[in-house]
């Protein structure tokens, strides 16, 4: 076991140093474990038929359609609306750009359920206009890349449903629903350092909008939220399921776009399908080869030794969660967020289970502890997109990030250490 797992490592890690795309490094990984064991053939053979078992779930079906959803509302107008419609409700308040820059990127990545694209698309407008406002380039930049990730625990989230199907069948239902609060807590506390930095400089609020006018930005906006409370309010109503939802949320961004906004072209479509079907068979690939490196992992029974392990370093449930937590926070720095849930969770949640962590509580921590590492160097997608936005470089972003990390961080903490946070929600409606 111990070669084996030395073999894994170091084969990954090797590949990853010379910048070979990760799904490549983990496949390659794993056929290297298991030739240290049997015939090429017999290896080939098996790496195969994972990789097939790991995409044969329905629940997978949904990862395409909200992608293409997702693309969709990018293009049709959708983040200048919410960004409008936060303006107008909490533009007034102290450092009112930058919580409309929170409260934007967190309802768009909620809506498109990708974090680099509410980096990009309510970035291009708010960090520039935070800069006319006073406030420094870096410091905006710093503000839409940790915001954006909320949109990872919002549903519709994709990683959610891959934790789902990495588990072995949590509800996917539950978690969508067990996500809002730990979502709109992390913005809340992002947005609370934003207030503390404009108050702390002295930066002027916006004007209060009329009545009538903030009326006139939520409505416009509404057909926009609308689609959250379809997708959630049909699930939870039993109305249809996750996957059927995707293929509803398609439909309806489709009729936003094209038909309501008008901000998409019929012509459009087949370069916005064939964007969505190559972010697919990205995505696909790298749950194939994961899939097949999770069997191998349990096949050499590396879940239980690591198991022990932390059950011999402490029988304290808060420092092992608490280890848990740190080393995730290192593998989300360097891995991307799909492959890490993959390999991951067959490993620590039997460790979070046996400590009576529900597979909800820990879903959603693993979740918000990994979109941790979207934000921070060297790996993290959304970072470099939020710099390539704002024109600045990561060394510059990093002082005015430290302030939100802690934010981040002590929600992770509080979501970690009080299961009703992330439970509540679920068991208010009968999903756990």
């Amino acid at each position: 076991m111990e070669v084996s797992g030395l073999i894994l490592i170091g084969v990954f890690f090797a590949l990853l140093l010379i910048n070979l795309p990760i799904s490549v490094c983990i496949g390659v990984a794993t056929l290297a474990t298991m030739l240290f064991s049997i015939d090429f053939m017999p290896a080939v053979t098996t790496i195969a038929q994972r990789m097939v078992g790991g995409l044969n779930s329905f629940a997978l079906l949904a990862i395409p359609f909200f992608v293409l959803s997702g693309l969709l509302m990018g293009k049709g107008g959708v983040a200048r609306r919410l960004i409008e419609c936060a303006m107008a409700l909490i533009g007034m308040l102290p450092g009112g750009l930058a919580l409309v820059n929170v409260l934007s990127c967190t309802l768009f990545g909620g809506i498109s359920g990708s974090a680099v694209a509410a980096t990009s698309a309510i970035g291009s407008f708010m960090i520039p206009e935070m800069e006319k406002r006073g406030y420094d380039r870096n410091f905006s930049s710093a503000v839409t890349a940790t915001a954006a990730t909320t949109g990872m625990i919002i549903p519709p989230s994709n990683i959610l449903i891959i934790y789902a199907i990495a588990s072995g069948g949590v509800s996917i239902s539950a978690l969508f629903v067990a996500g809002y609060l730990p979502g709109v807590l992390v913005a809340s506390f992002l947005m609370l350092v934003c207030s503390v930095y404009a108050l702390s400089r002295g930066f002027p609020t916006e004007d209060r909008l009329p009545v009538k006018l903030v009326a006139e930005k939520v409505l416009a906006a509404l057909p926009s939220l609308l689609l959250i409370a379809i997708v959630i309010g049909g699930i939870v109503g039993g109305i249809f399921t996750a996957t059927e939802a995707s293929a509803i949320a398609v439909l309806y961004s489709l009729f936003l776009s094209v038909a309501l906004y008008k901000e998409v072209k019929v012509k459009e479509l087949p370069d916005i399908l064939l964007k969505a079907a190559g972010i697919t068979a990205i995505v696909m690939f790298l749950i194939a080869t994961s899939s097949a490196m999770s069997w191998i992992l349990s096949y050499e029974n590396v879940p239980q030794t690591i198991s022990d392990a932390l059950l011999v370093l402490s029988e304290n449930p808060l420092i092992i969660l608490l280890i848990i937590n740190i080393v995730l926070i290192v593998v989300g720095a360097f891995m991307d967020m799909t492959p890490a849930v993959l390999i991951f969770t067959p490993i620590f949640l039997p460790v979070a289970e046996s400590l009576g962590m529900s597979p909800i509580h820990f879903g959603i921590m693993m979740v918000l502890n990994l979109s941790i590492g979207l934000c921070s160097p060297p790996v993290g997608a959304v970072l470099f997109v939020s710099c390539s936005v704002a024109k600045t470089s990561i060394e510059r972003m990093i002082k005015p990030m430290l302030p939100l990390y802690c934010a981040m961080f002590i929600a992770l903490m509080l979501v970690t250490y009080i299961p009703a946070i992330s439970e509540f929600l679920p068991k208010l409606f009968g999903l756990m």
